[in-house]
């Protein structure tokens, strides 16, 4: 057992940091709670959804709980949603394609397995890539546990996935996603339209959609900008057409995986610019804002004194088994724990970690996430029936 940072301790007291709340208020919690309240066993409704027999589950991609007030003129229909809706945390780091995961099994990271959006193989000095899958990993042997989509298919649900075609099939769905139709819809109307029908099937149902266009927005344009905004404005529509067009009896949940945080580009940290930071570390992974080292034998420690001394108050810099120990990622398996970085860089403010030679699209994105500030973490559950 770790003790952990004093530093660490003293940014949840003073609300730097927001921790995860896995089983109680966070995205573990989102569709184990759909089933409860869409009468499934076994499942708890801890987030005390209104019991129905039809639900529509919709991720925006990149809608933090912090972003939306702030920007509430832009949204009308989702503020005022929020007016009467309560929050949930993301997973850690909060990325996309470990929320993803955590919202589809209803697990949390250490479980599941899908700890970022680069992760050492174990056994290898290479990363999988989880948004392109782009080694021979298995996703079903990656990420084994049965999904909450699975239990609910299983169950006599009727489970459908509406979003892009380029994502059918892909690892990342197949691993975190699976159960259910899939069924392709690349523009807004198409995801209405393919929403309501699945809606109508069986006697009960669930659909999960997925609206990603505010995220790129953000990563391009940052998410103070007036093309954000623009995007923001959209999607508020969409999202009020779609509650129309649904049956009256559905539920509409709306919730995100992640915020955002733009970072200014003379407030970033090139790992490879500086040897003494790379000094003991073999592989680097993770997102700038949730950085992982992976360190040679017998360098953790002097590479967590480098790095603190460099970094200073700009973030927080954890070995493994501290993060472990502040429950960043829930219960850890075996299989799980060495696919986390020995050293964990969670980036404070408007700071970042780039590794620019491993990852030269990093400078060019304005925002970004990954870390555990209220900004990134803390995501709306807003209900519309």
């Amino acid at each position: 057992m770790s003790s952990l940072p004093a530093a660490y301790a003293a940014a949840v007291s003073a609300g730097t940091v927001v921790p995860p709340r896995y089983g109680e208020a966070s995205l573990t919690d989102v569709i184990p709670s759909v089933l409860a309240a869409l009468g499934v066993e076994a499942m708890t409704n801890v987030l005390g959804l209104p019991s129905a027999h039809r639900y529509v589950v919709l991720l925006i991609d990149g809608l933090g709980w912090n972003l939306l007030h702030r920007y509430a003129d832009e949204a009308p229909y989702l503020a005022a949603l929020a007016a009467d809706g309560r929050t949930v945390t993301a997973s850690v780091p909060a990325t996309t394609s470990t929320s993803l995961v955590t919202l589809g099994t209803g697990v949390p990271p250490g479980v599941h397995g899908v700890v970022g959006y680069t992760m050492a193989v174990p056994g290898t000095d290479q990363l999988l890539n989880t948004l392109r899958w782009d080694t021979t990993v298995e996703p079903l042997a990656w990420q084994p546990h049965t999904t909450a989509f699975e239990r609910a298919e299983e169950a006599g649900v009727a489970v459908t996935t509406v979003s892009r075609k380029a994502f059918q099939g892909t690892g990342l769905t197949v691993a975190g996603l699976r159960g259910g139709d899939y069924v392709p819809a690349d523009s807004a109307g198409q995801r209405i339209d393919r929403a309501v029908v699945a809606s109508e099937r069986g006697t009960r149902s669930l659909v999960y959609l997925y609206e990603g266009d505010l995220d790129w927005t953000a990563h391009r344009d940052g998410a103070h900008s007036a093309a954000w905004r623009h995007q923001l404005a959209t999607i508020d529509a969409f999202v009020a057409r779609l509650r129309k067009a649904l049956p009256a009896d559905a539920v509409l949940v709306i919730t995100a995986d992640h915020g955002m945080v733009d970072v200014p580009f003379d407030r970033r940290v090139d790992v490879d610019s500086d040897p003494a930071l790379r000094r003991g570390v073999y592989l680097v992974g993770g997102d700038p804002r949730m950085r992982y080292l992976y360190t040679e034998a017998g360098a953790t420690d002097e590479v967590v004194a480098a790095w603190r001394s460099r970094l200073g108050p700009d973030a927080l810099v954890l070995t493994r088994g501290e993060a472990v120990d502040a429950g960043w990622f829930g219960p850890v398996e075996d299989r799980v724990l060495p696919r986390l970085g020995d050293v964990l860089i969670a980036s404070l403010g408007d700071t970042a970690v780039e590794c620019r030679n491993a990852f030269p699209t990093e400078p060019t994105l304005l925002g970004l996430h990954g870390s555990l500030t209220p900004d990134e973490m803390i995501v709306p559950l807003l209900i519309a029936v």
